[in-house]
C-alpha cells in the first residue's frame, strides 16, 4: 500500500449507517483523522409513528458539522444514476486517502473501490472467511460458536472476499445477545480502524489473503424466523432468542396474542409434548416441550406491554400458561 505524507493526516472517507459505524466514525474522528466526506444511507421510517429517522452515523456527521450525502445507490448504472453521479463528485472532491466502510448498506462498485488511494477498508464483525454477509453477529450467536470477531479488511468486489489486515477475536459468553455482542464488536471494530489507518499511513499494513476453507455466509434475519417453532430443540431457540435481541425479538402466538420471549434457559430430557406446558409444582414456572428438551421462559414482553419476569407475570395471570 502506498504512503501518505508525513506532514498531513490521513483523509479518511467514511460510509456507514448504524450505531456499529457510529462509533467507527467518531474513533476515527477522534483518533485526528480528517474526514472530509460521510455516506450514509437516506433517512427511513421509524418508531410506531414511521417518522422519518435519520441514521447514527447522519446525526454524529450532522453534529460535527461534517460534509454528507445520502445516495440511494452508488451504481452509475442501475436504479438512481443521478445519486451515484452526485456520490462520484463528492468523492472526487473530498479527495479522500482511504476510505472506511461499516455496516454502509450498499454494495461498493469497483469506481467506489478504485478512487482512494489506498483503496477500502472494511469493518466486519467476524472472523473471516466465517459469517461473510449482511447479519454475522446474530448468526454467529444462533450457529453456537465459541467466538467471533473483528475482521478489518481490504474491500474487493466480492461479498466480504477481501485480504485480511487486522482481526481480533472475543468469546460468545452464554448469556450474550446480538445487543450485548454488538457493542463489543464495535468497540473492537473503532480500536483497530484506528490502528489500520495508522498503519496505512505508515505503509506497515501488510494484506492476507482469506483462507481457502471455512467460508460461509450470514444472511439477512427474516422475521418469520423470529417465530418460535418448539418442533425444534430447545438450544436452537435458547440462542435464536439471544441473537434476535433487541431485534426482531422472537415470539409465539397465545390466546390470539403475540408474546415475545426475551430470555429463556434450556431444560434437559423433558419427555413432553410439543408445545405443550410442562407441570412443576411450581405456578410461577413456565417450561414448554420442544423437538429435543424443553424451554423454561424466563422472561417475556405481552402484546402492548413491557419486558417482564415470567413469575411476576403469572403471580398476576395464573392462567396465561396453562
Amino acid at each position: 500500500m502506498g504512503v501518505a505524507h508525513a506532514d498531513a493526516p490521513l483523509r479518511v472517507a467514511f460510509a456507514g449507517t448504524p450505531a456499529f459505524a457510529q462509533v467507527a466514525l467518531a474513533a476515527i474522528r477522534g483518533a485526528g483523522f480528517e474526514v472530509p466526506l460521510v455516506l450514509t444511507q437516506p433517512d427511513r421510517p421509524a418508531g410506531r409513528g414511521m417518522q422519518l429517522s435519520a441514521s447514527a452515523v447522519k446525526q454524529f456527521a450532522v453534529q460535527h458539522g461534517l460534509w454528507l450525502a445520502q445516495p440511494r445507490s452508488l451504481r452509475l448504472d442501475g436504479k438512481y444514476p443521478e445519486d451515484a453521479a452526485v456520490a462520484r463528485d463528492a468523492l472526487v472532491v473530498a479527495v479522500p486517502d482511504v476510505m472506511v466502510v461499516a455496516a454502509y448498506g450498499l454494495i461498493l462498485p469497483a469506481w467506489v473501490l478504485a478512487l482512494p488511494r489506498l483503496g477500502c477498508l472494511n469493518i466486519h464483525g467476524s472472523l473471516l472467511p466465517r459469517w461473510r454477509g449482511a447479519a454475522p453477529i446474530q448468526r454467529a450467536i444462533e450457529a453456537g460458536d465459541p467466538e467471533t470477531g473483528i475482521t478489518l479488511m481490504q474491500m474487493d468486489e466480492g461479498l466480504d472476499t477481501g485480504a485480511m489486515l487486522l482481526t481480533e477475536a472475543t468469546a460468545i459468553g452464554p448469556d450474550d445477545t446480538a445487543g450485548t455482542l454488538h457493542d463489543r464488536l464495535a468497540s473492537i471494530g473503532a480500536r483497530l480502524c484506528v490502528q489500520a489507518l495508522r498503519d496505512a499511513a505508515a505503509g506497515r499494513l501488510q494484506p492476507v489473503p482469506q483462507p481457502a476453507v471455512g467460508a460461509n455466509y450470514a444472511p439477512k434475519i427474516d422475521k418469520v424466523e423470529a417465530l418460535l417453532d418448539w418442533a425444534q430443540p430447545a438450544a436452537l431457540l435458547e440462542r435464536r432468542i439471544r441473537a434476535f435481541d433487541p431485534a426482531p425479538g422472537c415470539s409465539f402466538e397465545l390466546l390470539g396474542q403475540r408474546i415475545k420471549v426475551w430470555r429463556a434457559r434450556v431444560v434437559e430430557g423433558s419427555g413432553a409434548a410439543v408445545g405443550t406446558r410442562i407441570g412443576t409444582g411450581d405456578p410461577n414456572r413456565w417450561l414448554i416441550g420442544c423437538g429435543e428438551g424443553a424451554l423454561e421462559l424466563l422472561e417475556v414482553q405481552p402484546a402492548g406491554a413491557k419486558r417482564i419476569a415470567v413469575a411476576e407475570l403469572l403471580r398476576r395471570q395464573p392462567d396465561l400458561a396453562g
